[in-house]
């Protein structure tokens, strides 16, 4: 699962790190926290595009869908079953790169999440790096607007992730550098699934959390 991410570099750094261009100057200012729970605008390079970095709001919407409902149900794709689910087997051969430089999960130390620890996790140096992710076109059934949705990937969690995301023990699928442009070029979707590794950096943010 991977509903909290961060984006703190700058566009030009983006633009270096991908070899592509951001559509718009003004977009993709750098965040520390990003919910994906406000289905926020995400940078994204997708295979019809890979020289853009273009804006796609986090939580697919398929395009057979009446309203934009479901996307608080498709923030993440389970890649173990893309094949099954209505909202993805339709888009699995629309492949995006979603780019960020960090992400947040929480580890319980109570069996019904009460008491947490939140942490941040990464690449050295909070570097750059993109979530294998896809993506959907949707018509909005009054406006006639199109709009543009992602989803990130998710896997079964290593060794690093299980400790932390304790509760569910999954994690987001985050490329290799190398393997980017073969996730964009139709890369079998097992050649990123559980046990693909990228060397992940863990570090707990000083801040209990005690729900209620």
């Amino acid at each position: 699962m991977c509903f909290h991410v961060k984006q703190t570099s700058t566009a030009k750094a983006m633009e270096q790190s991908f070899d592509a261009e951001i559509a718009s100057g003004l977009l993709f200012a750098p965040q520390a926290h990003i919910n994906g729970f406000s289905f926020p605008q995400m940078p994204v390079i997708t295979q019809q595009a890979p020289e853009l970095i273009q804006p796609f709001e986090w939580g697919l919407i398929p395009s057979w869908a009446k309203n934009d409902d479901i996307k608080k149900m498709t923030l993440n794709a389970k890649i173990e079953t893309l094949h099954e689910k209505p909202a993805f087997k339709e888009v699995v051969a629309q492949r995006c790169l979603i780019i960020a430089n960090g992400f947040y999960e929480w580890q319980w130390l109570d069996h019904k999440g009460k008491n947490k620890i939140k942490y941040e996790i990464g690449l050295e140096n909070e570097a750059l790096f993109a979530f294998a992710g896809l993506y959907a076109h949707w018509v909005e059934p009054n406006s006639g607007t199109i709009k543009s949705t992602c989803t990130i990937l998710t896997t079964a969690a290593n060794e690093l992730m299980a400790n932390i995301h304790n509760s569910k023990k999954r994690m987001p699928v985050i490329l290799h550098p190398k393997d980017e442009q073969l996730w964009l070029n139709q890369a079998p979707i097992a050649d990123v699934a559980f046990p693909y590794q990228v060397p992940l950096v863990a570090k707990e943010i000083t801040e209990n959390y005690r729900l209620f």
